[in-house]
């Protein structure tokens, strides 16, 4: 317990006090985003290498506070050693992702080398590292799958889960608050798991994050770019494959009989309904499900006249309630759960529209729903 609470008071900390200079930085070098395209609706130039002050302090607490010299920490010496081997191979990955990241934010980068930098680093995750889904756990019944299929899937997870963190960082504080709610749900679901080592890894995370949204919230003073939204998305996935892969069977408390698989979806429901959504809508219009447009929920919410502030506060609404209410099927069949959240999740993510009705009938929109300044960099283009 203690490495949790130091581990994720550093990343805080480390944020709080780093980010200012940070800022001054990044203006003096012109690595800032201009407000030079009809989709940003930003009106002043702001720094977008965030992400390199958020992947700095989550390695440096988890590298600082990893409990490797205590081998009751983790109950056991094969626990411990597949911890220190999934630590290696997640800073391995995390470095790759954050360098491709930094380049894309300063000078671009190739979609092509960018979907290779992603195959590589699912492929270091996946096969090297052996961090994927394993069995369904009982969701359509199923439980083991083949070891290939396991694989395909595991690597198309990767990629749906960093995408979409990156493509929900379009407005202020938005991407760094979803990953913050996030992490604590799956650091959590650690402890309560007693995987306190996957716990201290979740808070970090979220250190850094919560840290980086005192500036990132509307009206944001920086944005976390590609570098912060990828970096994000590679521990967000490992979280979700190791929730996934939690025998809750013998746990007792409130994991206890839990669907693992179904509840790492609800962690993620808002930013994979909101992907799923996005690119569904592109392909029927006969587009490149990657193109760049105003689809995104957050989108819908700011062009009916809300401010930055409420849509993030509103969208961090669906990202709590999702998950804890599918606590609440505990016991259930797994697949009775995963379909009754599917449309739980949807419904909720699609309230926006009723939103979209009031305000074309004329209805007064809130006082706080003026419109915000301030639109993040990273939104301005979408990931492959």
């Amino acid at each position: 317990m203690k490495e949790i609470v130091l581990g994720f008071v550093t990343s805080f900390f480390v944020v709080l006090l780093t980010t200012p200079s940070l800022i001054k930085v990044a203006k003096m070098k012109k690595l800032v985003d201009d407000p030079n395209e009809e989709r940003k609706k930003h009106r002043k130039s702001t720094p977008t290498i965030g992400g390199i002050i958020i992947f700095a302090a989550s390695i440096f607490a988890y590298a600082l506070w990893f409990p490797s010299d205590n081998l009751s920490y983790f109950g056991s010496l094969h626990h411990f050693s597949e911890s220190v081997n999934d630590f290696k191979f997640l800073i391995s990955a995390a470095i790759l992702l954050f360098f491709i990241g930094v380049k894309d934010d300063i000078i671009g980068i190739a979609p092509m080398k960018k979907l290779l930098g992603h195959v590589i680093v699912g492929f270091i995750l996946v096969v090297m590292a052996d961090i994927r889904i394993m069995g369904m756990h009982g969701v359509f019944d199923i439980q083991e799958i083949p070891y290939w299929a396991s694989v395909l899937l595991s690597v198309f997870t990767y990629v749906v889960v960093v995408n979409a963190i990156n493509l929900i960082d379009g407005s202020d504080g938005l991407a760094a608050g979803t990953g913050f709610i996030c992490s604590v749900f799956y650091g959590m679901w650690f402890y309560g798991t007693y995987q306190y080592d996957l716990s201290m890894m979740a808070f970090v995370l979220a250190g850094s994050l919560g840290g980086f949204l005192l500036f990132n919230f509307s009206p944001a003073k920086i944005f976390m770019g590609d570098s912060g939204s990828l970096f994000i998305g590679a521990f967000v996935f490992v979280m979700s494959m190791k929730c996934i892969e939690t025998d809750t069977r013998l746990l007792d408390g409130w994991t206890e009989n839990v669907s693992s698989a179904v509840f790492a979806l609800c962690v993620l429901a808002y930013p994979l309904v909101d992907t799923l959504r996005v690119f569904t809508l592109r392909i029927l219009k006969g587009r490149s499900p990657f193109s760049a447009d105003r689809n995104h929920i957050h989108h819908q919410l700011i062009d009916s006249g809300f401010s930055h502030a409420f849509t993030a506060l509103y969208l961090y609404l669906i990202v709590i309630v999702v998950p804890l209410v599918s606590l609440a099927f505990k016991g259930y069949s797994a697949t009775i759960v995963f379909f009754s959240m599917l449309l739980i999740s949807f419904a909720l993510v699609h309230t926006v529209f009723i939103f979209r009705f009031w305000k074309a009938r004329g209805a007064k929109i809130p006082p706080h729903a003026e419109e915000s300044q301030s639109l993040p960099a990273s939104g301005s283009s979408e990931p492959v």
